[in-house]
């Protein structure tokens, strides 16, 4: 763990940034979701259950069976379309 003494400073929205080196460590990238727990000695940050455990792409290829012919690129192309004219039809 990095031995020096860290400070930030919280922002007029109750913003606090975390030092690189304490991010950098922990390995929490941009994005990471933190719980925050109120504990005796101030605030404890620890990383939120992952909802899905990391996958590689080549773990799920092929997981839900097709039955018929594979479909041609105009095709799929062709679906994408009718499906973006319903849904700008209905206002989203």
């Amino acid at each position: 763990m990095v031995a020096d003494a860290l400070t930030t400073v919280v922002s007029t929205k109750g913003q606090v940034i975390l030092p690189k080196a304490i991010r950098d460590e922990l390995r929490w990238l941009a994005g990471t979701r933190l719980v925050v727990e109120h504990s005796q000695g101030g605030v404890m940050l620890r990383p939120a259950a992952a909802p899905f455990p990391p996958t590689r792409a080549e773990e799920v290829f092929g997981s839900l069976p097709h039955a018929g012919r594979a479909k041609s690129i105009e095709e799929m192309q062709a679906g994408i379309d009718a499906a973006l004219t319903i849904r700008h039809a209905r206002g989203r």
